[in-house]
This record gives structure tokens, C-alpha cells and sequence, in this order.
């Protein structure tokens, strides 16, 4: 189904939905975005005690930010970077605090409101196998350019502006062949069964707590910040009172580990995201 065609769908799902007022929640689709957007439909049923509709898994960013701004969702988790790169189209910056104000201003005309970040940033980490990356003698990017890897990368990654073209620029770094491209839950099992030597994945992932893999240092700082945060309509901050309130008291409680912990939990332990959601929200009591 296109882009435009189940943006639409979800359009008409919402419209045929209860008369109730409803917060509709929204998430991209793998699973650190379906945990975040469990974390926010139940922080918003405990804290409102409103009804919540949750529409994750959607797709990629353009489909999730489409169906913000149409109004299909009231808010979602973005990341900083991506927001800048891929939908205000502005060039990488290296800051964080500066990416967060640009998106901010960015968003304004969208009457989307950016909260303060939730404390992690899920910037993409390239990732090798500890035993190849230790018989090559690499611990950083600039090292991996002495040869040729075969890659393994996201949906995303091969068109996204901070993504594979100004990597491989920035570094000199050599692909054999053409990326494979997969879901980046499988770039993990790719690495293991020798089908990639080279992935491009992301900080937070469950399966970077396992000494098996290895984080490539960006030496030359290629990645900018992606710091998670929560984007919401202005429209629905009115139409909720206390929601603003309610989705600021998750900012800045979610740092790294505690993400990747909970991304762990449900990529490798096979924990639902509810569940995983639920612990972590009673953990901040």
C-alpha cells in the first residue's frame, strides 16, 4: 500500500472512530518508537484518566509526520535530528541545543509544539561484530576505510541527507557491492550469519548490551544529535487540558541505558511493549 493510500486509511479509521474524546497516539514502526508510544498512551490514561487510541507501528517518518499534521494522530516521539534533516530540510548541525531550537521554530507554522527531550539520543551507531572489528585492528570509522565491508542498513538510510552518501564521503569508507537493505530489527541476526560485516544501526538498540557487537567510534563526528522528544498538536494541547503537563513529566527521565533496557527487554527477553511500558512508568513513581 503507498504512502498516500494508508495515510488516508488512517484518516478514515479515526473518523469512524468513537464520539468519545480521544487521545490518539502514534509511533513509527520498530520497537523502541512502539515502547515510546506505549509509555505515552499510558501516561496519558493515568494522568488524564482520558481515553486513548493508539495507532503505532505506522511506517517510516514522512508517514508519521504526515499523519500529525493531518490530525489523524495528536503526537508521536521524534528525533531531533531526523526532524531537521528529512522534513524541514535544513543542513545537519552538529549542536545539540541548537537542533532542538531550529526544529522548534521549524515546527511552529506546522502548529506542532516540540517538548523538551526525553533524555536519550538515538543517534545511529555503526555497528560490527567484536571478533571481525578486533582481527581488522578497527575501533573507529576512520580505521573501517582501509577496506571494503559489505553494508546493511534501514529503509531509511540510503536516502535519508545524513545518511549513507555523506558517511561515506565524510570517512572515504569503501561497500562492496550495493547495501542490503532490511527492517532494522534483522541487522543483527545479517551481522551474525555473515551476510553483512558492517550495519547501520542505532545507539539504543537491546542488542548493543551484548559483547558480541561493537559501536565504530565517529571519530569525525559525521552524525548529528538525535535526541528523542515529543511532538504534539497544538490543536490537542487545547482540546486536553493538563496534556501538555501530563507528556512534560516524561522529559528528561529516559536516558540511554533506561531506553535501551527497555528496547532489550522486548527485542531479546520477547516482553510486549505494554509491558515493558507499564514497569518503566511505575519505576518513575
Amino acid at each position: 500500500m503507498g504512502r498516500a493510500a494508508l495515510l488516508g486509511l488512517i484518516l478514515l479509521l479515526a473518523a469512524c472512530g468513537s464520539s468519545q474524546p480521544t487521545v490518539v497516539v502514534g509511533s513509527k514502526n520498530f520497537t523502541e518508537q512502539v515502547i515510546l508510544g506505549e509509555v505515552i498512551a499510558q501516561q496519558i490514561e493515568r494522568r488524564l484518566h482520558v481515553a486513548v487510541d493508539r495507532k503505532l507501528n505506522l511506517g517510516g517518518t514522512l508517514l508519521a509526520h504526515e499523519a500529525l499534521v493531518a490530525g489523524s494522530i495528536d503526537v508521536y516521539p521524534e528525533y531531533t535530528g531526523t526532524a531537521l534533516t528529512q522534513i524541514l530540510h535544513q543542513p545537519a548541525e552538529k549542536d545539540a541545543k541548537q537542533v532542538f531550537a531550529n526544529v522548534q521554530k521549524g515546527y511552529a507554522p506546522l502548529h506542532v509544539q516540540w517538548l523538551p527531550p526525553l533524555g536519550f539520543n538515538d543517534t545511529f551507531a555503526m555497528v560490527m561484530l567484536t571478533k571481525t572489528a578486533q582481527e581488522n585492528h578497527i575501533t573507529s570509522l576512520s580505521d573501517a576505510a582501509a577496506k571494503p565491508w559489505r553494508l546493511g542498513v534501514g529503509y531509511e538510510f540510503t536516502q535519508r541527507p545524513d545518511g549513507l552518501t555523506g558517511l561515506v564521503q565524510t570517512y572515504g569508507l569503501k561497500i562492496e557491492g550495493e547495501p542490503v537493505v532490511m527492517d532494522l530489527g534483522l541487522l543483527y541476526a545479517a551481522l551474525k550469519t555473515d551476510r553483512v560485516d558492517l550495519a547501520a544501526a542505532n545507539a539504543t538498540d537491546g542488542m548493543l548490551g551484548h559483547p558480541e557487537f561493537v559501536v565504530l567510534n565517529d571519530d569525525k563526528h559525521y552524525f548529528p544529535p538525535y535526541e528523542c522528544a515529543i511532538a504534539v498538536r497544538e490543536e490537542s494541547l487545547q482540546r486536553f487540558p493538563g496534556l501538555k503537563e501530563a507528556l512534560a513529566e516524561l522529559s528528561g527521565h529516559i536516558d540511554d541505558a533506561a531506553m535501551r533496557r527497555m528496547n532489550e527487554q522486548v527485542d531479546i527477553d520477547h516482553k510486549s511493549p505494554a509491558d515493558v511500558a507499564r514497569a518503566f512508568l511505575e519505576s518513575q513513581k
